[in-house]
Formats: structure tokens, C-alpha cells, sequence
């Protein structure tokens, strides 16, 4: 792995030398039980969720032709994030300790549920735990809208090159487009590489998504609410997940070349936790645990909250910086740094005699 002694299997997991700092961490975690698979907890978490699914598509067809559906599309949009939040679970192996049935279970919630391709998604997120903030290898910080550090916004051009003078402000504008995204490149992936495992499962299951959700839809609404609700709900949707997502690293340490930092540090050094109760925790499905998720990926959710003291004690113990700040601050972080990264393609105010 580029600039560390550390190897990574396929869900992120990290193996280290036995006398490494993360090895050290990993054996306290290990000693406190916290990578032990939680299936009564995964078992009630999916079985409500799955409750909420249906109660939203069952309160849709009971409200028909009214724009209070409009309020729906956005309790709608929490309740696919939160599939999506299992997907991500499963995708990291914290459900079931098996991949194949990992992978049949992110299929279908993934996949037929709400829209997403789960082989994509993994081989995006994979990478992005390997190389976090690593501005060529991790995918999450590429320019393609939002430019990310001053060294992107001094060779962008096009479409980021306009947005990064302003991206502060647009920041949240471009989030709603994210849900859109996440269906766009899931099936661009499927039409570019004719070989990928499970390919033509993943279509079909993509392709009855489609079917049913448009279908529902446009029968139950005429064509106008209809793609009034299509937009809200998908908006809402990319808007939760980025706000989600945003707070967990963007602002912090941005990486280039071989830094020669190891598996612990580059884990920390560029993630940042979100303080809060466990409300936030259901709300960021245990993402606002970031650090403590870089370090042990197949670590399940409702242990992460635990391990977060055992982390951050030791990483007081080796001098190594912890990042936790409170939500609306994680926010105002973020815009900073997006702002003072386009400082350099905005005009210079002029100034008087």
C-alpha cells in the first residue's frame, strides 16, 4: 500500500506489523470485544427500516393526486438514506461476516431498493479507505464539481474552475445533485466495463428499480406532480447523504505522492468525528464516528460510539492529533476551507488611490 507498511483487504479492513501503533490500538480493541458482529442489533435496525420503507409507499398510495406528497418525497429521501446507511454496513462486512452473503444482501438493498449499483459503490468506497484524501487515488476528492485544495483549484479548468470561485456558496446547491449522481455513475460503470462480476444481475436489478419506483409514481401522480415529486425526493436524497458524508474529512489533511505516513495516522490525521448523542448516530448511521470507522472498517456501527474514548485516549498517548468538533462547527469548517481554496481564482478587489 503506497507510503505504508499496512496492507488492506477488500472491505478496507487494515492488517499491521504486531509492533505498529495500530497494532497496538487493534489489540485493545480486540480485548474490549468491539469487532464482535452485532446481529440483534443489525436484525432490528433492518426490520425497522424495512417498516419505514414500506409505511412511506404505503402512506404514497393512501395520499394519491395531492402536493402534500411533496412533504412525503422528503420523509421518503431520510428513509433511503438510511437503506443506504445498511448498504454501507453490509458493504464493509459489519452484518455478516460472510462476503457472498454481504454482497447478496447489498444487491438488493443497494441495487433494488433504492437505486444504487452496490458493485460500484464498494470499488469507489474501497478506495477511498485505502487512499483517504489522497488526491489522486481517492475518488472522493476529485475535482469533477467541487475542487478540493488550492493545488487542484490552481490546474482546474471548465466547470470547476467557475464553481471553485464560489463554491462556498454553492456547496449545498451541488449536494442536491448527489442523489442523482449516485444512480448516473453507478450505471455508467455497468455500460463501460462489460466484465465486471455480477453485471448483468446488477442491470436487471437497476432496471426494475426503475420500473417500479416511475411506475408508482406516474400512476398514482399526473405527470406534473409526478416529476415534481421524482426531483424533491432524489434533492433531499443527495442532499442527506452529502451532508452526511461532507463533515467526516473535507477541511481536513489532503494528501499527495508517498507521505510515508502509517496506516493509524493517515486514517486519523484525515478524518474528523462529529460530536453528538446517539440521535446523531442514527441520524449519520455511526458515520459521525468517522476516525474510529477509518481504523476498523468492519467494525459494526453500534460499537463505534464505544471505541471512540479507547481511540482517543490512545492517540493522546502517541501525540497523534484527534479531530471532534460539534456539528453546525464540522459545517462552518468546511465552507472555510472551500472558500479560502478558491481565493486564488477569485478577482482581486480593487482597491482606492
Amino acid at each position: 500500500m503506497t507510503g505504508s507498511h499496512a496492507a488492506a483487504t477488500a472491505d478496507g479492513q487494515a492488517v499491521d506489523g504486531d509492533g505498529s501503533d495500530f497494532a497496538r490500538l487493534a489489540r485493545r480493541i480486540r480485548q474490549a470485544g468491539l469487532l464482535d458482529r452485532r446481529p440483534g442489533h443489525y436484525a432490528v435496525r433492518s426490520a425497522l427500516v424495512a417498516a419505514l420503507f414500506a409505511a412511506c409507499w404505503a402512506a404514497f398510495a393512501a395520499l394519491g393526486d395531492s402536493w402534500w406528497q411533496m412533504l412525503l418525497a422528503v420523509a421518503m429521501a431520510a428513509v433511503f438514506a438510511q437503506v443506504g446507511f445498511l448498504a454501507h454496513d453490509l458493504g464493509h462486512r459489519q452484518v455478516f461476516r460472510g462476503r457472498r452473503l454481504s454482497q447478496a444482501a447489498g444487491l438488493l438493498v443497494g441495487d433494488l431498493l433504492i437505486g444504487m449499483s452496490y458493485g460500484w459503490w464498494v470499488d469507489k468506497h474501497t478506495r477511498h479507505h485505502i487512499h483517504p484524501n489522497h488526491e489522486r487515488y481517492d475518488p472522493d476528492v476529485s475535482p469533477a464539481v467541487i475542487v478540493w485544495s488550492a493545488r487542484q483549484a490552481a490546474v482546474a479548468t471548465g466547470l470547476p474552475r467557475f464553481v471553485c470561485r464560489y463554491q462556498a456558496f454553492l456547496f449545498f446547491p451541488v449536494l442536491l445533485l448527489e442523489g442523482l449522481h449516485l444512480h448516473v455513475a453507478g450505471v455508467r460503470r455497468l455500460l463501460r466495463r462489460p466484465h465486471l462480476r455480477h453485471r448483468l444481475l446488477e442491470a436487471v436489478l437497476l432496471a426494475v428499480h426503475v420500473v417500479l419506483y416511475l411506475g408508482a409514481v406516474c400512476t398514482v401522480l399526473p405527470a406534473g406532480k409526478a416529476a415534481a415529486f421524482v426531483l424533491v425526493h432524489q434533492a433531499a436524497f443527495g442532499l442527506y447523504l452529502g451532508c452526511t458524508f461532507a463533515p467526516n474529512h473535507k477541511g481536513m489533511l489532503t494528501r499527495t505522492g508517498e507521505d510515508g505516513l502509517d496506516f493509524l495516522r493517515r486514517q486519523v490525521l484525515t478524518s474528523r468525528n462529529i460530536r453528538g448523542g446517539r440521535l446523531l448516530d442514527v441520524l449519520y448511521g455511526g458515520l459521525n464516528h468517522q476516525i474510529e470507522h477509518h481504523l476498523f472498517p468492519s467494525m459494526p456501527a453500534p460499537n463505534l460510539r464505544r471505541a471512540r474514548p479507547i481511540v482517543r485516549a490512545y492517540c493522546a498517548e502517541i501525540g497523534v492529533p484527534y479531530e471532534e468538533t460539534g456539528l453546525l462547527a464540522s459545517y462552518g469548517r468546511i465552507l472555510r476551507h472551500l472558500h479560502a481554496v478558491g481565493a486564488g481564482l477569485r478577482r482581486p478587489e480593487r482597491t482606492g488611490a
